[in-house]
């Protein structure tokens, strides 16, 4: 069995060319869908078993490709024919090009393409370090695209609707194009053939079978991309594109060198997801032999392995054949397995760090409890969230790719885990430090019948540089504060600057006791902790408080094309740019450098789905506070 994985922007005609590949011969494909993320079908054509992936689309998905990818044999790329969306595709050639695995390009619905083909294969050039080669140029009739001529056989297949295309002559309006573009193609082939190169120099016609052994070779070391032409909807092309598949995609072998550790992985994890009545299931691939029911896999056995409908057993799979494992919890997805452990697949494979953040808390308190466990449960089977608490509320934070991608998250917990939440904002980051210099002198006493409480100190306090942090010393002479209380007081200072006048933490202040007075009975830890506390809260309303706001370095990673519209964006949060330059590995991005307010980072996540139309992501670190101005304190 070989796998490929199908993905693309969204409405690309993804799911159409699945079912269209899938349809080539009479009988009925199996299917696994994850409602949103993607589906897998199994089908069979010219007796080769196949399993082809469909990537939901959009960049908040590219958390789902990585690791299905990573498993596959090969790649297919579904865009349009439009020059102007060739941006869209720019995610995708670059996780393509960082994951080494052969693809083929196919530009869908050809039908309706209105410019040339050269200008959409142009356009997608940009974002690939990797020359893109076309494989077949069209044929039209009166404006529209009715055929396509293949470059390496030089047959012409006239489209029909639903029915396989109709062998015919070239026709002489193409056979000028024809030429140059099978030129085209046979010298970059040459580039990666000495013999081909030979034979071209020396004016010799090269065999054809001897061209496709070439293209076949490059293709499986991921030299040159192949672009097809057809449409999935009408089903033109199909055929052309699975006996590319057939002939040229290499067997799982390739993806097993590709994973490769220390350790010769036995299986890799696709897909996961949490089903009703099943629990945790995981699509894996077996990348070598041994993975079986009962058998040991990533240090534990295999419960059961069923196929994609979760019902017929699949007791062992052979290497390169896909089952879905149940009762296997300690599995998951995005990592590749021996039989004695696990380990995460590649950098390349794994998710973007989540930037849209969100407070959620259960809407029935009776869920308190079981939604740390579902948090955990749902972590297991998307690796593009992450989960954590927020030290302010106490609540789960849960991070993920963006928007649609966090209302998935919640869709499952209420689905899968039947667990209704609410979701908050994420309250500032805000602190609060000293405006100036004090000296507090405060005395605790209190007498209720039996023993009572008396502490006396003197504490200096003093703002710190930016970035100081808090320090507390002490130069008590004479033993007016005995040795052993002067820790309660450190204590009852740090409790009262968890929260200033604004209600914020205090940061970056200088504490020094300098006197006091103690009494040898009613004198005592809890009463210098009370002491050391209340003298704190009295320096901080003398002094008066400046309010701080989280500054953070963002890198933002975009299309060069969309680099530019993001200063007025920046600018407009409040934000500095620090300036963009080219990606030097990507082809065709920018990282673009700015400081943002913390604050802005949810809203620019939304901001970059219409800036960059959905193909940005960014990433960002604290790097200092500044000074909240006043105007900006009362929106808060």
């Amino acid at each position: 069995m070989r796998v490929f994985t199908v993905f693309g922007p969204s409405q690309s005609g993804k799911t159409t060319l699945i079912d269209g590949l899938a349809g080539l011969e009479e009988q009925r494909p199996q299917t696994l869908g994850i409602p949103g993320v993607a589906k897998v079908t199994q089908f069979g054509f010219m007796g080769d078993d196949w399993t082809a992936v469909d990537i939901a689309g959009g960049a908040e998905n590219l958390s789902t490709a990585g690791p299905v990818l990573a498993g596959s044999d090969a790649a297919v790329l579904c865009v349009g024919a439009d020059p102007q969306a060739a941006v869209l595709a720019a995610p995708y050639f670059r996780l393509i090009e960082e994951a080494g695995v052969p693809c083929f390009l196919f530009v869908n619905r050809i039908d309706a393409a209105e410019g040339r083909i050269s200008e959409v294969i142009s356009s997608l050039q940009a974002y690939c370090r990797h020359g893109i080669v076309l494989r077949q140029v069209p044929i039209r009739k009166d404006g529209q695209v009715v055929g396509a001529v293949d470059l390496i056989s030089e047959r012409a297949w006239q489209y029909r609707e639903g029915e396989p295309s109709l062998l015919v002559e070239i026709p002489e309006a193409v056979q000028g194009r024809e030429q140059e573009a099978r030129t085209e193609l046979l010298e970059a082939l040459a580039d990666y053939d000495d013999a081909l190169l030979e034979q071209l120099i020396e004016d010799q016609q090269p065999l054809t079978d001897d061209i496709y052994h070439t293209a076949t070779t490059v293709l499986q070391h991921h030299d040159l991309v192949p672009a097809l032409l057809g449409s999935a909807e009408h089903r033109n092309g199909m055929l052309r594109l699975m006996k590319s598949l057939r002939h040229e995609v290499p067997r799982v072998e390739a993806a097993t060198e590709r994973l490769g550790q220390d350790d010769a992985p036995v299986a890799a994890g696709l897909l996961a997801d949490h089903v009703k009545h099943l629990g945790k299931t995981v699509l894996i691939r077996a990348m070598g032999a041994g993975v079986a029911n009962g058998q040991m896999l990533a240090g534990k056995t295999v419960g059961s392995i069923t196929g994609l409908d979760a019902k017929a057993p699949q007791p062992e799979l052979q290497p390169g054949q896909v089952g879905l494992t149940m009762k296997s919890d300690h599995l998951s997805v995005a990592q590749v397995f021996t039989a004695e452990g696990a380990a995460p697949l590649p950098g390349w494979a794994q998710a973007h760090v989540p930037g849209y953040r969100r407070l959620i808390e259960p809407a029935h308190e009776r869920d308190d409890a079981r939604l740390s466990a579902a948090l955990e449960r749902l972590s297991e089977i998307d690796c593009g969230i992450s989960i954590e608490q927020d030290p302010q509320s106490g609540h789960a934070l849960l991070a993920a790719q963006g928007p649609q991608h966090f209302r998935r998250c919640l869709a499952k917990l209420s689905d899968g885990f039947g667990i209704e939440v609410a979701e908050l904002p994420v309250p500032p980051a805000y602190r609060e430090t000293l405006r100036k210099p004090v000296t507090i002198h405060h005395r605790h006493r209190k007498q209720s019948g039996g023993a009572g409480q008396f502490a006396d100190v003197v504490i200096e306090v003093k703002p710190m540089p930016r970035g100081g942090g808090g320090v507390f010393a002490e130069t008590i002479k004479g033993g007016v504060v005995p040795r052993n209380f002067i820790p309660a007081v450190e204590h009852g200072v740090q409790e009262a600057l968890t929260e200033g006048p604004h209600g914020y933490a205090v940061v970056d202040v200088a504490v020094t006791l300098t006197d006091g007075k103690y009494h040898s009975v009613d004198s005592s830890d809890f009463a210098f902790r009370t002491a050391g506390k209340n003298a704190m809260k009295e320096a901080m309303a003398e002094s008066g408080t400046i309010v701080l706001e989280p500054i953070a370095q963002v890198l933002i990673h975009v299309p060069s094309v969309h680099a530019g519209g993001l200063v007025p964006t920046i600018s407009g949060m409040k934000g500095q740019v620090l300036g963009f330059e080219g990606h030097p590995e990507a082809a065709g991005w920018d990282v673009f450098r700015a400081m943002l307010p913390m604050t802005a980072l949810d809203d620019l996540t939304n901001a970059l789905a219409s800036a960059a139309r959905g193909t940005g992501w960014f990433t960002a670190e604290f790097d200092h506070y500044t000074e909240l101005r006043s105007e900006e304190l009362a929106r808060a």
